[in-house]
């Protein structure tokens, strides 16, 4: 079924369609290893009891806390990675909205192209080149619409996604050299047959590690690079106020100067002149 929704994907959106779905899959890979971490964590303070140990008992059962604590950092990270990729989407669906308008515009030019081939002198050419202006025009506004959305929204997704990886990482190292600490407060000298292990003694360092461990996470803050942004100006519709009043003055100007409403030569000619210089700007 998700093949068959990227087949109908518009072409301009199909990468990035697929680029999404794959982030899904390795979403939901951090989220498998989240529960598992915990599985384990679990599953090692078990072992550490049944060993009838004290020493591993208590280590193991704390090494547990601080491994279910990365388990949770892994379901976080999950969780920053799903904000990224709805971040993402937006420029998908402006890129699935932006094909309508290119589309159009190829539409049109074919059909005056094969009219000037069979009809040179056919009435309907007006009309034609008419639509086209318009459509020339839309597709102008579409075009930077979309420019202006993925500038924005690729800085904004990796933004997010990059700051979960820092936060994640330097977590994972808080959490791993506290579990250094508890290995080391275990005595793992070789005994000969017929001794005995001496009582733990440590269990109150052992508890403070944990202490340590919470209140490391507690006062860790992102030091990032600020991602700068200069898009404070673009408004809902995607383009600086500006600009499109820029726009919307040229297509106006276009369709007022309709070839249906040129009568004289001049006036014509003024109009062709306009749609040249039109068709210069587009492509610049």
């Amino acid at each position: 079924m998700s093949s068959l929704r990227g087949m109908q994907q518009p072409e301009l959106s199909k990468k990035l369609f697929k680029l999404i779905k794959t982030e899904t899959h390795a979403i939901a890979a951090y989220e498998t290893a989240s529960r598992e971490r915990l599985s384990i964590a679990s599953q090692l303070s078990d072992w550490g009891e049944a060993t009838g140990d004290d020493s591993i008992s208590d280590i193991s059962d704390k090494l547990g806390v601080l491994l279910s604590e990365l388990g949770e950092q892994e379901d976080s990270f999950a969780q920053s990675l799903e904000d990224s990729r709805g971040v993402l989407k937006q420029i998908r669906n402006t890129e699935s909205s932006v094909q309508p308008s290119r589309d159009l515009k190829l539409k049109i030019s074919d059909e005056i192209q094969k009219l000037k081939y069979k009809e040179p002198q056919s009435t309907k050419l007006v009309t034609l080149e008419q639509e086209l202006v318009r459509a020339e025009a839309q597709n102008l506004v579409a075009e930077a619409q979309l420019t202006n959305i993925t500038r924005q929204k690729l800085k904004e997704a990796y933004d997010v996604h990059s700051a979960a990886v820092i936060e994640r990482g330097e977590k994972q190292i808080l959490l791993a050299r506290q579990m250094r600490r508890l290995l080391n407060l275990m005595d793992d000298t070789p005994i000969v047959p017929g001794d005995s292990r001496p009582p733990f003694e440590r269990a109150s360092e052992a508890r403070q590690v944990l202490n340590d461990a919470e209140e490391d996470l507690r006062e860790w803050s992102p030091r990032l690079e600020p991602i700068h942004s200069q898009s404070e100006g673009m408004g809902a519709n995607l383009m600086p106020g500006a600009a499109m009043t820029q726009t919307a003055s040229v297509t106006s100007e276009h369709e007022t100067m309709s070839p249906q409403k040129l009568t004289s030569g001049e006036e014509r000619e003024r109009y062709e002149q306009s749609e040249l210089e039109h068709e210069q700007s587009t492509v610049a």
